[in-house]
């Protein structure tokens, strides 16, 4: 591990470099702690299991591999967050942009897709698939966020859908478990996503929702998709991408009671698309790397039984960190 500190006036910045290697088994993550002003700090000692694998270099190799670009909490009018990441997504013209719910500010209405959220991440529509948040739904049945994304965003009664991505499976589940029937056991949703998963074995799989099933942030752990991320554990899903809080948090892998397992999703919170950060509260016993200091996207290439993911700060900020690992 490379740990990079830069200390001032203004609170400790961590650069955080982390392999896990793409090795048969996967390297245990080593601990990490954050102090209460949300700057990112981590306890892994540079000759840890993880300090042995060299970084892997992030660039899509064969033309199986495919890019995304993930954030969630995007645009709002009266920030030029969103402008800052959105010239991120530009910089990656190949990726397919995964939006993480509550894209536009406040309300999710045409108004604000059309005066916030358009000028800057809209550039990205054709590209995108995305999933609703609950800024979404304060607009009727999410209805604005339907009708500006259409058929990409899936069958407005659902918000949830899938696709292939190269050599990927990709599943987009919408979170806002009140406004779809439910995400329990047996729901509609819960039994789409099992049927799915079973329909795509041997693959490597990334799931992404708005809300975390665990957040160390403000809105802490969504209980309310827990069925959903016991399919996903007991699928053997391999990453499993979030919002909703406004930070950036990874955690450990976990089982699907959410113990530590070294073959469990990967869990990372990207809540830094634009609106405004906020630090962290009741810290969560998986999570491993956090950062409330800087917007900014995910960059994740998915390759062959392997992925790599780096956090891309936005110009002015200095936080960043990036890791590989194989596919469980």
């Amino acid at each position: 591990m490379r740990l990079t500190v830069a200390r001032g006036a203004a609170p400790v910045l961590l650069a955080v470099a982390v392999t896990v290697g793409c090795v048969a088994a996967p390297v245990p993550d080593q601990g990490a702690s954050s102090g209460a002003d949300g700057t990112a700090t981590s306890a892994a000692a540079a000759g840890s299991p993880s300090a042995a694998h060299s970084v892997e270099t992030m660039v899509a190799g064969a033309t199986t591999d495919r890019v995304v670009i993930a954030a969630g909490d995007i645009a709002e009018c009266s920030s030029g967050g969103d402008e800052a990441t959105a010239a991120l997504v530009a910089a990656n013209p190949t990726a397919t942009v995964l939006a993480l719910g509550d894209l536009a500010y406040p309300d999710g209405n045409a108004g604000d897709f059309a005066d916030c959220y358009g000028p800057s991440w809209g550039a990205f529509k054709a590209r995108t698939r995305p999933v609703p948040g609950n800024h979404e739904y304060r607009t009727a049945d999410a209805r604005a966020y339907f009708a500006y994304f259409g058929a990409a965003a899936g069958d407005p009664s659902k918000g949830y859908y899938s696709y292939e991505l190269g050599l990927w499976h990709m599943v987009a589940l919408n979170s806002n478990c009140n406004e779809i029937g439910g995400c329990e056991a047996g729901s509609p949703q819960e039994q789409w996503l099992r049927a799915d998963l079973a329909a795509h074995p041997h693959k490597c799989t990334l799931a992404y929702m708005h809300h975390p099933r665990f957040s160390s942030g403000k809105h802490g752990n969504t209980d309310a998709v827990d069925a959903l991320w016991k399919a996903l554990a007991e699928a053997k899903v391999d990453v499993v991408l979030a919002g909703h809080d406004h930070n950036y948090e990874r955690f450990h892998p976990q089982s699907a009671t959410g113990a530590p397992y070294g073959y469990g999703l990967r869990l990372i919170v990207v809540g830094t698309g634009g609106a405004s950060l906020r630090p962290f509260e009741a810290l969560q016993p998986e999570s491993y790397v956090r950062a409330s200091i800087a917007s900014g996207v995910l960059r994740m290439n998915l390759r062959t039984n392997a992925y790599d993911w780096r956090f891309l700060p936005a110009s002015g900020a200095t936080f960043t960190e990036y890791s590989s690992a194989p596919c469980v």
